[in-house]
């Protein structure tokens, strides 16, 4: 993973010195180092390699949190996206009011920031931080802006400070040399680290270079790539930082392709949603209700289609879903993921079918525990379970988790989280949602037969027509459904 300096060979790769001192190379670069948290440990690089005159108009550090306060405005918390933000506005700005006169025609000004909580003097504390870049790809140009938020996963305090340093000087780098190519520029960010060491669970590009960039192509390049084991976004199509969206709440999660979403996933939701919120530790709280996509699902024919990957996104949105894009195939992982940012009770409603093959042990021939270590993790913080039934198409027969059939020698271990509470049956659901499968929807929806719009929410129905989703080619006059 290491990228080319502009003009330079291409088996000649660039580690975080050349790439720092490239940067101060460069007449037009000019601007502000701010860093709250770890030390100056990216402006140091500038600084070390020489040239930094040219670069850095200013470099400073308001570690204390009233002279924080003071110069960039009251925050609740201090390593969070909005004091990021307000470092970024503040310091571009008096970098445009101070300097714009005097060398506005041949700089191209930025502000870098970053406020960071790096492992303590006493320890314990989570090792994450937000930093960004605000600037000007040309002189005089409208503003551009990368945000991202990391976790340092090194358990030494001087490691974690020198990996934020070689995030920091590739995010500059990036922004200046690849902002023309964003996912390059995603490439880049772990060049000369491992993900072993940092994960960048969320990115957002903004501004007059981005202004084509989908951040939610971003959120999935950040998975693709492994930066991350997961992404998240609103219905709006704005990236959201995982520990912040999930923050104290109560959470919901259902799995699926979503291609598209059909009537009996609104359902299924809907229905543990309502079982979900009696439970006493849950009730009058809100829940974040996810739909989530794996990876192993965007990639079951080869590479990721991105058109389809955005379709499905749409449809989601256009049920007000929050999207979760995971690299967590095995459910007891996605639980451990999602147990790192709430300790409030955790839930996962899935069909008949998919609870069967929980039940498959090829899935758990990796664990040395097999598959009592995956349910002893899955179930670990008293998650549950809500399934909904499944309806044999030939047979007629509900499959339910009250009549599922289990192999013998499991079946004891099943009747004991059952029992228990674990695993629960959804009977509230709504009998016109069983027969819809979404593989008999994207069929008529190819086929042109108009009887598809009403296995899916209206909502749904419009987008499809509307964007062509789905290979629907059909003509909207021929093919709409009669009230």
């Amino acid at each position: 993973m290491h990228h080319t300096f502009p003009g330079s060979p291409s088996n000649d790769t660039l580690n975080t010195h050349q790439k720092a001192l490239s940067v101060n190379l460069d007449p037009r670069r000019y601007g502000t180092f701010a860093e709250i948290g770890a030390g100056q440990e990216v402006v140091r690089w500038f600084f070390r390699v020489g040239g930094g005159a040219g670069t850095i108009a200013k470099s400073m550090s308001a570690y204390d949190m009233k002279v924080s306060d003071a110069i960039y405005g009251r925050a609740g918390r201090y390593v969070c996206r909005e004091r990021l933000q307000a470092m970024l506005d503040q310091e571009h700005q008096l970098n445009l009011e101070r300097l714009r006169d005097d060398r506005g025609e041949t700089s191209t000004f930025f502000t870098f920031a970053d406020t960071v909580a790096a492992r303590g003097y006493k320890g314990g504390t989570e090792c994450h931080g937000w930093m960004g870049i605000k600037f000007q790809a040309h002189p005089r140009d409208e503003d551009s802006q990368i945000i991202i938020h990391v976790r340092m996963l090194d358990s030494e305090t001087a490691l974690q400070q020198e990996a934020l340093g070689i995030v920091g000087v590739n995010l500059v780098y990036g922004a200046f040399a690849l902002n023309h190519e964003p996912e390059l520029l995603v490439d880049s960010l772990l060049d000369g680290l491992s993900t072993s060491r940092i994960e960048i669970d969320m990115i957002e590009f903004s501004g007059i270079a981005f202004r084509r960039v989908d951040n939610r192509l971003m959120s999935l390049k950040l998975v693709e790539l492994g930066l991350t084991g997961a992404a998240m976004f609103s219905a709006n199509g704005d990236v959201l930082q995982p520990s912040e969206f999930l923050y104290r709440k109560p959470i919901l999660v259902e799995r699926g392709s979503f291609r598209p979403v059909c009537n009996v996933n609104i359902d299924m939701m809907s229905c543990a949603h309502q079982k979900f919120s009696e439970l006493p530790d849950v009730n009058g709280k809100p829940v974040a209700q996810i739909m989530e996509i794996t990876m192993r699902n965007l990639k079951a024919e080869g590479e990721i289609n991105h058109r389809d990957f955005l379709a499905r996104a749409d449809v989601m949105a256009a049920c007000g879903m929050t999207v979760l894009i995971s690299d967590y195939f095995e459910y007891y992982r996605l639980a451990a993921y999602l147990s790192r940012y709430t300790r409030e009770r955790i839930a996962i409603t899935m069909g008949a079918g998919s609870l069967r093959d929980l039940f498959d042990e090829k899935y758990y021939t990796a664990l040395d525990g097999g598959i009592l270590e995956s349910f002893g993790r899955l179930f670990k913080n008293d998650l549950k379970i809500y399934t909904y039934p499944l309806l044999d198409q030939e047979s007629g027969q509900l499959m339910t988790c009250e009549n599922l059939d289990i192999k013998p020698e499991l079946q004891k271990l099943y009747g004991y989280l059952y029992d228990r509470g674990g695993i629960n049956h959804l009977d509230n659901y709504n009998p016109d949602c069983l027969g819809i499968f979404s593989r008999e929807v994207l069929e008529k929806i190819s086929t042109c037969d108009p009887s598809w719009e009403q296995m899916v929410p209206m909502s749904v129905a419009k987008v499809i027509k509307e964007r062509r989703f789905f290979d629907y080619q059909c003509d909207t006059t021929d093919c709409s459904v009669q009230p």
